[in-house]
This record gives C-alpha cells, structure tokens and sequence, in this order.
C-alpha cells in the first residue's frame, strides 16, 4: 500500500471512529486534513475581494468547529469530509457576506450589478458569494448532483476525477455535468 492510500486508508478509518462518537479521533484527524482544508480556503478567498476580513486560517478554524458540532453523519471517505467541509466554508463565507451588506447598508460602500463583479479589475474571476450561493440553490432543486459537483470543483478545489469520485460517477458524466453546470451558472449570474 503507497502512503497515499495508506494515509486515505487512516483517514477513513478516523472518519468511522469520530462518526461513532470517538472525540480523540477529530483530534487525530485535523492534522492529516488541515492542509487539504487550508487549500480550500485559500481557495475560496482567493476568488472574493481582496480587502477580504476572513483570512484561510479563520476560515478552516471556523469550519472545524462546524464539523466538530456535526452529529449522525456517516463518514465515508476523505471526499465525503472535504465536500461537507466546503458546505461549511461556503456557508460561513455566505453568512460573512450578508452580515457585511448589512452593515454597509447605510455606509460608503457602493453596491455594483453583479455583472461587474463577476470578474475584477485584475482579470481574475470574482464571484459574489451570495449570489453564487442563491444560484447554487437554484440548481440544486433542478439537479442536486450539478449542485454538488460544482461546490466540490468550485469550493473545494477537486480535480474532475476526485469529484466523480465522491459522486460515486464516472469521469465522463462528470465531465458532461461539470459543462452543463457551468453554462446554467453563467446565464443565471448574468442575467
């Protein structure tokens, strides 16, 4: 067995014991996960505003200790716990989000249409996360499994076949779904 599979291996294992109540196995856990964590969000944040308040290492924090209150979930593997992870990142940036428009609602920060922040002044794709996250919505009650494609390509950083993988499909169907889900976001954020 490559260490790979053997840390995949372990991984899965501490998964099934945290799931059955083993608190000593999160512990286990966070190390052999927490980079994986930190590169979703560092994901995440790269693609929101640069003046960004939330920092990677506050993002995982605050994750972690979503996950930790989580009760009755049946880990499978390490994608199941990255794609449940990246719900968690994805609603607290959402949350950020909206506290952060509540607050400059009556302040000098101008709101602009969407289709300008879709793509910032650098070139780089800059997506506004609630509206990100209410089209996602959307698609979900359309097609759940687009939906989750999306968030574990999008949020969590997975490659095509690491996706397909923990949507238990092949490449190809995940490659199809993947460009459908593309094109149906795209209209829907440029409406």
């Amino acid at each position: 067995m490559t260490a790979k599979n053997n840390s995949a291996a372990n991984i899965t294992e501490l998964l099934r014991d945290w799931g059955e109540g083993n608190m000593q196995a999160m512990d286990k856990l966070l190390p052999l996960v927490y980079d994986d964590l930190r590169r979703s969000a560092t994901l995440y944040l790269r693609r929101e505003r640069p003046d960004h308040t939330l920092q990677p290492t506050a993002l995982v924090n605050e994750a972690y200790l979503r996950l930790v209150d989580q009760r009755n979930v049946v880990w499978k593997n390490r994608g199941h716990f990255l794609a449940i992870a990246a719900q968690a990142m994805r609603r607290i940036l959402v949350d950020h989000a909206r506290s952060r428009n509540r607050k400059k609602r009556g302040g000098s920060v101008e709101d602009s249409p969407l289709e300008h922040t879709m793509v910032g002044p650098s070139g780089e794709d800059e997506v506004d996360v609630i509206a990100l996250d209410e089209a996602l919505s959307r698609l979900a009650t359309l097609d759940a499994r687009q939906e989750r494609l999306v968030e574990l390509r999008y949020f969590v950083g997975l490659s095509l076949e690491e996706a397909a993988e923990v949507l238990d499909i092949s490449r190809a169907t995940a490659t199809r779904e993947w460009m459908s889900a593309k094109v149906w976001l795209f209209r829907e954020l440029t409406r």
